[in-house]
């Protein structure tokens, strides 16, 4: 028996993470649409909070093409429409790392890319398909640092996994910008503009009501445990059956905070 078997009626939203929780990039895991299906039956609002650097409308086709039934959920939140958004308002063009795909996106949303490299802010999705490796973005990212770009990361995950293989993300390349000295503007868990913009979309509940599902320490407990939601930590995803570190709170200026159930998935 699963301690989600019952959770507590006054967990009136829960916000589940995706990647490592649903699904592993290729497959969703067993149980999963069962159980958010349940939770919707129950009377709670179900919305995937996603660090993917992407629409939610993509991410709606893509848990369609993987099988979730859109009846399993109330609505998508990903990083990419909250970075969208912070670039839209710029109003100006900015360079660009990440995929072709990626790149057709936020063009089609409004973001303007610059043609040259006369630009003051750089949007990062991840990495590109001919430069697969953090590595190979060194010197690039060590340049726009010297001249004080900003670099917008729209996925603040350093990794995921797909299929059971390891991939570097935008969150990677983010943390090198840094290391040269670079700004960032980060978007996503753990981060404010989304968890703003979801709970807006949801009624604005009080954060009493809310619980945050994820995998991940630095992006879904922390998000939660800052903005002082109740969380589960899901051990099944990208830290493969790890303890929840007993020293986690501490580490992070949180006091004694830890989830509130610790599970393997959500079967």
């Amino acid at each position: 028996m699963s301690s989600l078997d019952a959770l507590d009626a006054r967990y009136r939203l829960i916000l589940c993470d995706i990647w490592g929780v649903v699904h592993d990039g290729v497959t969703l895991y067993a149980g999963a649409a069962e159980r958010l299906r349940a939770w919707r039956t129950e009377g709670r609002c179900v919305v995937l909070i996603t660090n993917a650097p992407r629409t939610a409308d993509e991410v709606d086709a893509q848990l369609a093409r993987l099988g979730l039934p859109r009846d399993a959920y109330d609505f998508v939140e990903t990083g990419g429409e909250a970075g969208i958004e912070g670039l839209r308002a710029l109003n100006e063009p900015v360079g660009f790392i990440g995929t072709q795909g990626d790149r057709a996106v936020l063009e089609g949303r409004g973001v303007r890319i610059a043609a040259d490299e006369m630009f003051a802010n750089l949007a990062c999705t991840g990495l590109s398909e001919d430069k697969p490796t953090v590595a190979e973005y060194a010197e690039e990212l060590e340049q726009y640092a010297a001249r004080g770009v900003t670099l917008h990361c729209l996925n603040p995950d350093r990794v995921v996994i797909r299929g059971g293989v390891s991939e570097p993300c935008a969150g990677a390349l983010a943390d090198v910008y840094e290391a040269f000295g670079g700004e960032v503007a980060w978007y996503g868990k753990p981060h404010s503009a989304i968890y703003e913009h979801a709970l807006r979309r949801a009624g604005d509940p009080d954060a009493a009501q809310v619980l945050a599902i994820g995998d991940g320490l630095l992006t879904d407990m922390l998000g939660a445990a800052r903005r002082g939601i109740d969380a589960v930590f899901v051990t099944g995803g990208i830290h493969a059956g790890e303890q929840f570190p007993e020293n986690f709170g501490a580490d992070h200026g949180l006091g004694d905070w830890q989830p509130v159930a610790i599970v393997d998935s959500l079967a």
